[in-house]
């Protein structure tokens, strides 16, 4: 059979097709015989030497074009000098530079750096790739060779220099691009470009960064990205072999490097691998070599203490993650996921100051505006007014949050982490909303409104257990980084993991969570595990094993009760609803005075009503009457019988002009000030009571108070 003319010119575009996308033009003559072997074998003589003739003009007009103009390249190189590619300069300097010479990277480089440097989503990464692309292909065809020979001699390098730095500047910025974009095959692919130079000194440390590439893409399979392999653990091995490859590189070229960069250069080199070692080894749960390479960078004065918190947050020293975390607090750049702003929120909640998590929220918020890490910092503000009973703001922070288009920069922290969080806190803001209905309504079971908002909440809740249990099906890391808790490189808590678990299979994780006690090396977390375990006992009916467990732990844990208000929360929790089951009013006395003590919030939530003693003071017309009967429609049992076990609440009111003002202060039943002259400005009765009680249990809220509540 004969080719056709359709055969022909198709066969012709793709011969010129790669000649234009070779970035090595001393390939294309193997490239073309290549394609010559494709090509149908009943091809004529006649069309077969005009194909070659046609390929070595096109080849001749190629690399004619490809030197370029001298005169206009040495025009250009002059006119850059000054000018930096991320200045107001740098853009009017890129279309003049492409106007004298199109052929030359420099035009492309400086319009590339500049869009790069301007970036900070997705559109504008995008917008960057192109002219970035367009300067490492042209730079590679033009200056291939003297890259490759650039480390022969010392007179060659220094010849080189300027196409070195803007070869290593042009594929820094693509590969960062690229990256932001979660395009993974294109990152490995312009590091695997470099990396074919075999440069000795790796000035851009394309191995280590191999080795990020696969632990931050390390859940995902070749399915996704070539490169990758069909398990976590095996990429996680991938990234190991590539930190110890740039070790043995840094070893092998040291004496070679010293002569040229001078004595001890090598362990910078070091510092940067043990950097990514130490994340590994967290991730992987090798806490002593982590911590090996922690203290290499201590040393050598290189250290991320915003990594090292994350270790000792893993490792349940929270006072010290606290204080690495705001070592860090103000380091990084505006374009960056400042990550200690999303965790020290977190530990404020762990111990109770959710006051402090909601300012740091909003400090981090005010100051990256929409830029990445926006969405993370609205998600830490979402869970800080959620733990300190701020259910309308913590709703609102996290419907912003959900419409919130993050970019992932410089961080592990990936869109299924943050898709996961946000539907998680949706979970638990749900069965909240719940606990707070009962709540502000004694009599919430013959409540026909309210048992209507209940039941709505109900279906939420089961239709996002649907999309949550889904979520954590398809995660091949849920074990890591959901149900071993305080992971490093996650982000939910250990008390949102209960709220997602709790109503799946109580047994098989009172089986995990008993093995986590035998196999866990993590001795701080040993006593969350052993709450876990407690918890799903009750859940699973066998109270009388949850109550003893409980109890063992009162008598053999000692938490830090500075930094883990909320562990004990939940433990007195426990106590406060098994002696309450079992009908004794001493225990339950006791429990739920020390559950107010480490965090009031909660009994707003959990259907445990706390005694009280109320007294009000100060005004009391009719507005005030009203706003006193409503506190008292509230789920607490208020007494005038004191006891050492009962909190002590106060109320003044102060009528100003038209408005209102109440003072709120509350003792806990050993006197220790739990509400401190909390002050409420309000003109109406209305919602204005069942405010009052939620504000007795800790919970904040603005100054003047508009009814944001219904119920």
């Amino acid at each position: 059979m004969r080719i056709n003319c359709l055969q022909w010119l198709s066969s012709f575009f793709y011969v010129q097709a790669l000649i234009k996308r070779s970035e090595n033009y001393g390939r294309q003559h193997k490239q073309y015989c290549r394609v010559l072997k494709l090509l149908p074998t009943q091809l004529s003589l006649p069309l077969i030497a005009i194909s070659f003739f046609t390929f070595y003009f096109l080849l001749f007009s190629y690399s004619v074009s490809a030197q370029g103009n001298t005169a206009a390249r040495y025009e250009i190189d002059a006119k850059r000098t000054g000018v930096n590619p991320i200045s107001k300069e740098a853009m009017p300097s890129s279309r003049e530079f492409i106007r004298l010479d199109s052929t030359y990277y420099v035009g492309y480089m400086f319009e590339g750096l500049y869009k790069a440097d301007k970036s900070s989503d997705k559109f504008g990464f995008s917008n960057a790739i192109p002219a970035l692309r367009t300067a490492f292909v042209l730079l590679e065809r033009d200056y291939s060779k003297a890259l490759k020979s650039i480390y022969t001699a010392p007179e060659t390098y220094l010849q080189n220099i300027n196409r070195y730095i803007d070869y290593l500047q042009i594929a820094s910025n693509l590969r960062d691009c690229y990256d932001n974009l979660e395009m993974a095959d294109s990152t490995m692919w312009i590091l695997n470009k470099v990396d074919d130079y075999h440069f000795p000194k790796e000035h851009f440390p394309v191995t280590t960064l191999k080795a990020w590439t696969y632990h931050r893409n390390r859940f995902f399979t070749s399915a996704k990205f070539n490169f990758l392999a069909n398990t976590v653990a095996e990429n996680e091995h991938e990234a190991f072999a590539f930190c110890f490859q740039a070790l043995n590189k840094i070893n092998r070229n040291e004496a070679r490097n010293n002569l040229w960069f001078g004595q001890g250069q090598a362990e910078s080199d070091r510092q940067s691998v043990y950097h990514y070692l130490a994340l590994l080894h967290s991730y992987n749960k090798t806490y002593d070599s982590s911590e090996y390479y922690y203290q290499k960078m201590i040393e050598g004065g290189t250290i991320s203490w915003n990594n090292y918190a994350n270790l000792k947050h893993e490792l349940g020293d929270f006072a010290v993650a606290n204080e690495y975390f705001n070592r860090d607090r103000y380091k990084y750049g505006q374009k960056t996921l400042k990550e200690p702003y999303y965790y020290l929120p977190t530990l404020d909640v762990y111990a109770g100051r959710t006051k402090q998590a909601i300012n740091t929220s909003q400090e981090a918020i005010n100051f990256s505006g929409s830029s990445p890490g926006f969405g993370w910092y609205t998600i830490a503000l979402s869970r800080a007014y959620l733990y300190d009973g701020q259910l309308d703001s913590a709703q609102y922070a996290l419907d912003k949050a959900a419409g919130f288009k993050e970019i992932h920069i410089g961080t592990t922290l990936t869109q299924s982490q943050y898709d996961f969080t946000v539907n998680l806190l949706k979970l638990q803001l749900a069965e909240r909303k719940i606990g707070l209905a009962k709540f502000t309504n004694r009599g919430w079971w013959y409540s026909p409104t309210c048992l209507w908002t209940i039941a709505g909440l109900k279906i939420e809740k089961i239709l996002l257990e649907y999309v949550l249990i889904n979520q954590l099906s398809v995660n091949p890391e849920r074990e890591r980084i959901v149900y071993d808790l305080f992971c490093g490189e996650s982000t939910t808590t250990f008390d949102e993991a209960m709220y997602l678990i709790k109503d799946f299979s109580p047994a098989y994780f009172i089986k995990k969570y008993e093995q986590y006690q035998q196999t866990d090396p993590r001795k701080n977390i040993d006593r969350y595990f052993a709450l876990f375990t407690h918890q799903m006992q009750w859940i699973n009916g066998n109270s009388d094993s949850a109550m003893q467990g409980y109890l063992g732990q009162v008598q053999q844990t000692q938490p830090d009760t500075t930094t883990e208000k909320l562990y004990l929360a939940r433990l007195y929790e426990g106590l406060s609803r098994g002696y309450e089951d079992k009908k004794k009013e001493k225990g339950y006395a006791f429990y739920t005075n020390a559950l107010y003590e480490q965090y009031p919030q909660i009994l707003l939530f959990n259907n445990l009503p706390a005694s009280m003693i109320l007294t009000t003071t100060g005004e009391n017309d009719a507005v005030i009457q009203k706003v006193v009967k409503g506190i008292k429609e509230c789920n607490i049992h208020f007494t005038t019988t004191a006891s050492k076990y009962t909190p002590k609440a106060t109320i003044q009111f102060v009528k100003k002009g038209d408005s209102y003002e109440a003072s709120i202060s509350v003792m806990s039943g050993q006197n220790l000030l739990v509400v401190d002259g909390e002050k409420m400005i309000f003109k109406s009765a209305d919602g204005v009571g069942k405010e009052l009680a939620q504000r007795l249990f800790g919970k904040g809220g603005a100054l003047v108070f508009e009814r944001a509540l219904k119920g």
